[in-house]
């Protein structure tokens, strides 16, 4: 004899009988976790897009702000004086010495990186490994400025590095080396300077994603190279380079941006001469010329913009 279901039956029969309303709202969310995901997620994103890209959106509409240099106030009239004057000589010349260095920079951390990753992920036993880690990471524990000025008295007239070099009977090549353009009265005052300081504070972000990078080869990639009678530097150029270079193009990206919009370094180390940096710093802190200080932060935004869209196109987001 069959008994019909009546609402009430069908209500007291249900999962949800008994649950109150934000009991229901919880079974119903936990059957939907991406939209759970999206609300714990909501406040977070709106609160950082809003900061981040609030603060971006008014610092490029101040760009377009006039600057009275003879009040030395910022009046909200909109010009492109600020862009036409990024194509002065001047201008163009703290522009191009800045992505100059930024990319020689990440030239040279690469080329650095490459042989101590390599050691890392392929010939390292663990304990020799974590070793290495400690090393690379532990420089990235202590202050950057403090490393800064520490670099500033190792490359001085009189600092450890012209010290060893003297002991090794190199004072002659430093001396040759300080005379060319990329050099200067002392090291702690030229570009070269400038330059291994750069080097060596990024070094550690660019070892790191290569390692990385190198640890997800098969090794029966290099085991099958090695059957078909590729020689050591084949399988060097052939394999093991192509493979590496998302984490090559990675690490750039730090070596690259970081060193782009840097006025640490160039405000301590190296000849006189503005980097991006130390020009938005200057006319934003000491000049007040907010407008000009916004447009010249546009041209690293369009500059690691284009990077970012060259990395990716060569996989550097997936060895992130």
């Amino acid at each position: 004899m069959s008994t019909a279901l009546t609402p009430t039956t069908a209500a007291a029969g249900s999962p949800l009988a008994g649950l109150s309303a934000a009991g229901r709202l919880g079974r119903w969310l936990l059957l939907h976790p991406h939209l759970m995901l999206l609300l714990w997620l909501a406040l977070p994103l709106l609160w950082m897009g809003g900061l981040y890209l609030g603060s971006l959106f008014g610092l490029l509409g101040q760009s377009f702000y006039t600057f009275d240099d003879f009040t030395m106030s910022v009046l909200p009239e909109w010009t492109l004086d600020n862009y036409r004057q990024l194509l002065n000589a001047g201008n163009l010349d703290i522009v191009l010495r800045t992505v100059t260095m930024a990319l020689a920079v990440s030239i040279a951390d690469a080329l650095m990186a490459f042989p101590i990753a390599l050691y890392m992920a392929l010939y390292a036993s663990p304990r020799i490994k974590a070793l290495f880690y400690i090393g690379v990471m532990l420089p990235m524990w202590a202050s950057y400025i403090v490393k800064a000025y520490a670099w500033t008295a190792i490359l001085s007239r009189d600092g450890l590095l012209q010290w060893l070099l003297g002991h090794l009977g190199l004072e002659p090549a430093l001396q040759w080396l300080l005379q060319t353009p990329i050099g200067g009265n002392t090291l702690a005052t030229s570009h070269l300077g400038r330059f291994l300081v750069f080097s060596y504070i990024w070094l550690p972000f660019m070892i790191l994603p290569i390692q990385a990078a190198l640890e997800r080869i098969a090794p029966s990639l290099l085991q099958a190279a090695g059957d078909l009678g590729a020689r050591p530097r084949q399988v060097l150029t052939t394999v093991l380079l192509p493979l590496a270079l998302p984490g090559v193009m990675a690490g750039s990206i730090f070596t690259f941006c970081l060193t782009l919009g840097d006025y640490i370094i160039p405000t301590l180390v190296g000849p006189s001469g503005l980097f991006i940096g130390t020009m938005v710093y200057t006319q934003q802190g000491a000049v007040g010329n907010m407008p000009l200080a916004a447009s010249f932060t546009v041209v690293p935004l369009l500059l690691i913009s284009l990077y970012l869209w060259f990395a990716k196109r060569l996989g550097a987001f997936d060895a992130l």
